[in-house]
């Protein structure tokens, strides 16, 4: 593999085509500059019989015994460890049963719906606005939200209070994905605040990259991927799966690959559209995010093919897009580095229950039941877990300041992000790599620099730039570092797994955490008022981390919209590049068992539980033991800031050899 070298800023492109119809317009990722929505009344008066459709998930048969069975397919020494199930088999077993789904049907036929199976356990639900309201007993409003400098505006629907399930069909229902429509994930990838002074030098190709215009080279000579390749592993063989909600010009990571003397398959990339797909592509509704997320897991592995399977940005578009994932059971690793706070599953258009007697949402009940046959199926999933530090709502919407008196304002709560929570996926986190970084004091980044040397890696979080920002003049939230940094804390909504019990480090949720806003829209009219479990016995995230940290970060190469201007971005971090990297590391560990791996965190979980995972030159994990994500600090085994530490890939890859 060659090393991209700093002064490589041009590139011949041949630009290949990829026929897709999207049905869709793309529309922009929330966040803290997407303006007020406006109510225009009741959806029936403004769309009349127009129909509009939902995803009705369907709870499994037996789900318990389907977490029994994740456990043992995941246990050394039982029976049925690593005997996963395909796809059929799965939907025998656990599948809801024919009549189950003719009762379904039959119910909201009474209100004039139209149910069709779209999946084993989801049903594409279409009627009339009014129709709709009657199931689930709620009243349909249509909203607007204006456009905003060069990004578009845009109208969808949603509930004015949460919904109902018909008593009938109650037990059978898991959830209920569509009635709300505006977009709902962000992209979690970043850019580093504040300018380093960059040599004009061209690093040597010896010593690789320097920090922010790292690539896939760099990352698997720092994390002791080089073995592998050196073995002839490439992902030959192997599938890997991106789910998304922003279409990406396919010529991009072909450029990127090429750059970096990859050779790979020009057919290796396939498009798979979920309800009509996201639109064309567009910076506002993320395609940077996807592209990066093709590009990295596709460097690592050069030999696996690749689906992207890519959504509408909805609750629904997710249900939808998860269910399409595992019921083709094509892709042995699958990512997603799109998220939102997890407490807004509580909020949007999913009946709720009390998290605090252990039963997530419903809706997250239907997208775990979904990781949970992706894991017996033995597809690996991962899921960037934020870059909001330990203040994942506070990060995702740069509100930090409670008043009433200023909309848009909040207060800051410990929050993780989902699907990261998730027990039944992998957490991504990030460090910060060691090294010393010179800052720019002036516009024209003239010496004299601020120097910051990094001695270890460390858990990323923004605060070790604090005095660079009073240098500058600013306190650390007008100087855009807080509260960035490596996502990870506790759920309150998802209880502690099983593989975190006894774990040292391992903690519960903290007292105290309050989220309060004022006039704070992007809570989707729910209320601007919510106390959080205390002590709640919950899953801690993320579970293992790489390098994410912007000023430490990495390029892009993409093509931005509108003006369809090639350019390399650089400086460019977050969680969002760890899932993909832990996708092809994942496809190069399948190359090397012949085998599926399931859900990685039993692995990484018993080594930290037997003793051998820390340690040696064999070592399999490093602990990250400096810094903090501004609230939980790094240490030696677990800590919910940088997980179980960071990946030596090879010592890794030796150590499922010997447990396989």
């Amino acid at each position: 593999m060659k090393t991209l070298k700093t002064g490589f800023l041009l590139v011949s492109l041949i630009l290949g085509l990829f026929p897709s119809v999207m049905a869709q317009t793309a529309k922009p990722y929330p966040s803290a500059a997407t303006p007020k929505a406006v109510d225009l009344g009741a959806l029936k008066v403004q769309s009349g019989t127009t129909p509009i459709s939902v995803t009705v998930a369907l709870g499994l048969n037996s789900p318990n015994e389907a977490e029994d069975l994740l456990k043992s397919i995941n246990t050394p020494g039982d029976p049925q460890y690593h005997q996963f199930l395909t796809a059929d088999q799965f939907v025998a077993r656990f599948a809801p049963s024919d009549a189950n789904v003719a009762r379904v049907v039959a119910a909201l036929a009474k209100h004039g719906l139209l149910a069709e199976r779209a999946t084993a356990t989801t049903l594409k639900v279409t009627g009339p606005p009014g129709a709709m309201e009657s199931a689930f007993s709620v009243s349909l409003h249509s909203y607007e939200v204006p456009a905003r400098a060069s990004i578009s505006g845009y109208t969808y629907h949603a509930p004015l209070s949460a919904p109902t399930i018909p008593d009938e069909i109650s037990t059978l229902v898991a959830g209920v994905a569509g009635l709300d429509s505006r977009p709902s994930f962000r992209p979690l990838h970043d850019r580093a605040p504040q300018a380093q002074a960059i040599p004009q030098s061209t690093v040597p190709a010896t010593t690789g990259n320097q920090p922010g215009f790292l690539t896939v080279t760099d990352f698997a000579r720092h994390y002791d991927v080089d073995p592998l390749y050196r073995r002839g592993l490439s992902g030959r063989g192997r599938t890997i799966g991106i789910m998304t909600f922003a279409a990406l010009t396919p010529s991009d990571p072909f450029a990127y690959w090429s750059a970096l003397g990859l050779h790979t398959d020009p057919n290796r990339l396939t498009i798979v559209n979920v309800d009509g797909g996201p639109g064309a592509p567009s910076d506002a509704s993320g395609s940077d995010e996807t592209t990066l997320d093709v590009e990295q897991s596709g460097g690592i592995a050069p030999g696996a093919k690749i689906i992207v399977y890519q959504a509408p940005n909805t609750n629904q578009g997710f249900a939808d897009l998860l269910a399409a994932v595992v019921e083709a059971n094509k892709a042995e690793t699958v990512s997603i580095s799109w998220g939102s706070w997890e407490w807004f599953n509580n909020l949007e258009n999913c009946p709720v229950s009390n998290p605090v007697n252990g039963q997530p949402a419903s809706c997250l009940r239907a997208f775990h039941e979904l990781l949970v046959r992706a894991a017996i199926q033995g597809q690996t999933v991962f899921a960037s877990a934020g870059d909001g530090g330990a203040y994942d709502v506070n990060g995702d919407f740069n509100c930090f300041v409670y008043s009433p008196a200023v909309p848009g304002s909040c207060s800051l709560t410990l929050s993780v992000d989902y699907p990261g929570s998730d027990t039944a996926i992998t957490a991504a986190g990030g460090t910060t790599l060691p090294g010393l970084q010179e800052y720019c004091l002036n516009a024209a980044c003239t010496p004299p620099f601020y120097d910051i040397n990094i001695r270890h890696e460390r858990v990323w979080g923004w605060d070790y730039l604090i005095g660079l920002c009073a240098a500058l003049g600013y306190d650390p939230i007008s100087c855009g570092i807080f509260p960035g940094g490596g996502g990870g804390g506790v759920s309150v909504l998802f209880k502690r797994p099983w593989y975190q019990d006894d774990l040292r480090g391992v903690q519960r949720s903290q007292a105290g955490q309050v989220f309060e806003g004022a006039d704070f829209d992007i809570l989707y009219g729910v209320g601007d008022y919510f106390a959080l479990p205390a002590h709640y016995r919950g899953r801690n995230v993320p579970d293992v981390s790489f390098n994410a940290d912007p000023e430490t970060g990495y390029v892009i190469y993409y093509t931005s919209e509108p003006s369809g201007t090639f350019i390399i971005l650089t400086f460019i971090g977050g969680t969002s590049f760890v899932a993909p990297q832990l996708n092809g590391v994942s496809a190069l560990l399948g190359e090397d068992l012949h085998s599926r791996l399931g859900l990685l965190n039993f692995s990484l979980y018993d080594l930290a539980h037997d003793g051998h995972a820390y340690g040696g030159p064999e070592a399999p994990l490093h602990a990250i033991k400096h810094g903090d994500n501004w609230f939980y600090h790094g240490s030696d085994g677990y800590n919910p800031a940088a997980g179980l530490g960071t990946l030596d890939v090879a010592n890794f890859a030796r150590v499922l050899r010997h447990r396989y």
